[in-house]
């Protein structure tokens, strides 16, 4: 059963496309990982908020993922962007639409 994870960004002011650009630069880096199923990242009706939902193999390939160099350029560059992050949800997949 695949692992899903959903964050909440809350950006600081004037910085949600830079944030946005960052975090799809991100998802550009995973294309090529075969244990990320899905990384999506939406703009939310609320001028400030960002959302990102990911689907992977496991808990454990989410976690590795997040000690990739490229992935800690990326986070570090957009640490200063970032007012407040909120774990919405972490869930075990039992399916749906989604490409596997």
């Amino acid at each position: 059963m695949n692992y899903g994870y959903i964050n909440k960004f809350t950006v600081q002011t004037g910085k949600r496309d830079e944030l946005v650009k960052l975090l799809l630069q991100a998802a550009e880096t995973l294309q090529s990982n075969k244990d990320c199923v899905q990384y999506l990242v939406g703009k939310a009706s609320e001028p400030g908020t960002i959302y990102v939902t990911e689907i992977w193999v496991s808990k454990e390939t989410h976690d590795a993922s997040l000690e990739l160099p490229e992935v800690k350029t990326i986070i570090a560059q957009a640490m200063p962007l970032i007012a407040d992050v909120s774990n919405i949800a972490e869930q075990q997949i039992a399916g749906g639409k989604y490409s596997d």
